[in-house]
């Protein structure tokens, strides 16, 4: 008999293991509208749907392994790294999704927002804040709407060798910066950039790419703590807001 693997769990949403299955249990219905819609419409490898009672959705396991993790060194190799960036490519080149994303004002309201908690808390040094909302400033402005995934975090990149097998968690897929997505999967990877930035195949603005790294990681900080993470594990947020002073 298989045994049950708790992946990740908090009071908004659980995915567990059973076997080559993945069931992913959400309170909210709607992420599993855009999670279902955009894996549809996405021009690169996704897990596939094996059913839908709600509130749980059945999801096939990815063959490979994860790209990394957030805190520990990625071992996949640069030819995998230049492999996901020009997957990340094709993502952003595909038609829009019909759903929109987070507008500009909306962020800026929300890191204005969490640095004030932030500092009002006690959580990060006064310095700290300011000096990464400072840099975040580069990202809040205006874009180009591209089809982005919204949490490309490392270990949501599934590579086999050299080959992209597919990507998860799809639940914030919207209309977006594409930067947002390159600072989500370099965030904490700099030494990796140069080959994804290969495979990717385009200019990209890397001032614009750090501020990002600043502004998620500031917007994270709450989040993860509220839902019993630690952003200051070795590696991780904290450490990200901290290289950037």
């Amino acid at each position: 008999m298989a045994e049950v693997e708790v992946v990740v769990a908090h009071h908004e949403c659980a995915t567990l293991r059973v076997g080559d299955v993945f069931l992913k249990i959400d309170s909210d219905q709607t992420r599993t509208d855009v999670e279902v819609e955009a894996m549809a419409l996405a021009p690169i490898p996704t897990p596939e749907v094996l059913w839908r009672k709600p509130p749980v959705l059945a999801l096939a396991a990815l063959p490979g392994k994860a790209l990394g993790h957030l805190g520990r060194p990625s071992t996949a190799s640069p030819a995998a790294w230049t492999a996901v960036g020009a997957a990340v490519r094709l993502l952003h080149d595909a038609p829009l999704p019909p759903w929109p994303g987070r507008s500009l004002d909306e962020t800026a309201s929300q890191l204005d927002a969490e640095c004030e908690w932030l500092i009002a808390n006690d959580v990060l040094p006064t310095d700290l804040v300011t000096r990464n909302r400072e840099i975040a400033e580069a990202a809040l402005r205006p874009w180009r709407p591209a089809f982005i995934h919204g949490d490309l975090q490392v270990s949501h990149v599934f590579v086999d060798g050299d080959e992209v097998t597919g990507v998860i968690d799809w639940t914030e897929a919207a209309q977006g910066d594409a930067l947002f997505d390159l600072a989500a999967l370099t965030l904490g990877a700099e030494e990796h950039l140069d080959d994804f930035l290969a495979g990717y195949g385009t200019d990209v603005d890397l001032d614009v790419l750090r501020a990002w790294w600043s502004l998620r990681s500031l917007l994270g900080v709450r989040w993860l703590i509220e839902h019993g993470f630690d952003p200051a594990t070795p590696g991780c947020e904290v450490d990200v807001l901290r290289a950037q002073m």
